[in-house]
């Protein structure tokens, strides 16, 4: 038998003394056999998730960190009216009733776009189908912050360039603000 002629050898996995059964025989049973591939698999998992992240693009990372900033901002907001038409937020089916309102556009003022002064709850009616209700958001936003900082927010006109480091602190930022905010409110 070849079995006989293998000498006791620890498990690769529980460290426990076994006679091996066939010549490359590492582990002592099917179960640290299983453990052995899981473990594996798991830090393969783990590797591969972290070259993923390597290889993100700018607009990538803009998407994500934008979208844990709007989950904070609809949850700081959402026992508040809506900043253009006073009327309550309320729930709604998929994605519910209200947007993160933006006073200054993403789009024409993206160094903005995650400043908390510039960004509230607002009913998707006012923000998708009003185009944005500037003038009311303005009032609103009057109201919320103060006329000098709506006048700060509409006199900054700085252009920003978005980088890797920041847009990830940035998401990770909010995605904290968010769970605190919610254990805060449970």
């Amino acid at each position: 038998m070849l079995s006989a002629t293998l000498k006791a050898k620890p498990c690769g996995h529980c460290g426990s003394s076994f006679t091996p059964v066939r010549p490359m025989q590492t582990v002592c049973s099917p179960i640290c056999a299983a453990r052995i591939v899981k473990a594996k698999n798991s830090q393969e998992r783990a590797q591969f998730k972290e070259r993923k992240a390597k290889l993100k693009r700018i607009p990538d990372l803009i998407k994500e960190a934008q979208t844990a900033f709007n989950a904070f901002i609809r949850e700081r907001d959402r026992d508040q009216p809506c900043i253009c038409c006073g009327q309550p937020l309320g729930t709604g089916s998929v994605g519910g009733a209200f947007d993160c309102g933006h006073y200054r556009s993403v789009g024409s003022a993206s160094h903005l776009r995650f400043d908390v002064r510039n960004a509230h709850a607002q009913r998707k009616q006012c923000n998708r189908y009003g185009a944005g209700r500037a003038v009311d958001y303005r009032i609103g936003l009057i109201a919320r912050i103060g006329l000098s900082e709506v006048e700060a927010l509409e006199a900054s006109n700085t252009p920003h360039k978005w980088q890797r480091d920041e847009l990830i602190a940035i998401k990770a930022l909010y995605v904290q603000k968010l769970k605190d905010l919610k254990r805060e409110n449970a």
